[in-house]
């Protein structure tokens, strides 16, 4: 039996954290596979792999459900997700998929998760990370990313998605839920070197124009699926109401 508290803080339970991550995991599948996707730009990570290169893959906290299945296993590969027990979730549902997860945050550079990250890409696998997770501000990019790029001198590369069809949550990062049986999208960016010997003004100068092209390519994105920046920024954005977008 379920004890009461469960209910109130279900995640705490076992038995419902791992079908919640079974039912989130299915949910992704269903979503791939009736929506009508383009891909554009796969060959910039494939490229970085067959040179025998690592990678940071960084995408937007609110575009995080989709990323699984823009991965294709191409490599080994872990995500950055919060240790919060809601992040305990995404990274039971990332498992389903061969997606490794590293608890933490990027925002204390003498982490352990900064230092799992560092080792992760010296033998040779990717990191994904959200630069505007865990607290946001939306589409805002923390040094963090940077950081890690920099002391493992490896390029970041930009991923992102849209879908035609999509429920706005009323939530910090303005989290798209992609819906069935739609049109969707998928960019890969350029990549990203960052020098080794940034002092603290290159540093914010990369760490800007990694920002700026993120912000362009979800621009890019949802007007390949047909929607505006209404719903894309925090400091622009319509109402918080969740809303539903369709064809």
């Amino acid at each position: 039996m379920i004890k009461a508290s469960a209910w109130r803080h279900p995640f705490r339970n076992a038995w419902l954290r791992h079908l919640a991550c079974w039912t989130i995991h299915w949910y992704i599948r269903l979503v791939y596979a009736t929506n009508r996707w383009s891909i554009e730009g796969a060959e910039l990570p494939r490229r970085l792999t067959r040179e025998g290169r690592s990678f940071v893959a960084a995408f937007w906290h609110g575009r995080l459900l989709m990323m699984p299945l823009a991965w294709h296993r191409l490599t080994g590969f872990h995500m950055l997700i919060s240790a919060h027990p809601d992040g305990r979730i995404i990274a039971g549902a990332m498992t389903y998929f061969g997606i490794g997860t590293i608890a933490g945050s990027t925002r204390r550079g003498g982490s352990a998760a900064v230092r799992t990250m560092l080792k992760r890409l010296k033998e040779g696998g990717c990191v994904g990370i959200t630069p505007d997770g865990p607290r946001g501000p939306a589409m805002n990019a923390s040094l963090g990313i940077v950081n890690i790029a920099c002391r493992a001198q490896v390029p970041i590369v930009p991923v992102t998605y849209a879908t035609s069809r999509r429920r706005v949550l009323a939530t910090w990062d303005r989290f798209h839920l992609a819906l069935p049986f739609g049109r969707g999208v998928y960019l890969w960016g350029e990549p990203i070197e960052i020098a080794a010997d940034l002092d603290e003004t290159g540093l914010e100068r990369a760490r800007r124009l990694v920002e700026a092209r993120m912000v362009d390519m979800v621009r890019e994105a949802e007007s390949r699926v047909g929607h505006g920046e209404a719903v894309l920024l925090a400091g622009g954005a319509e109402s918080s109401a969740a809303r539903v977008v369709g064809d």
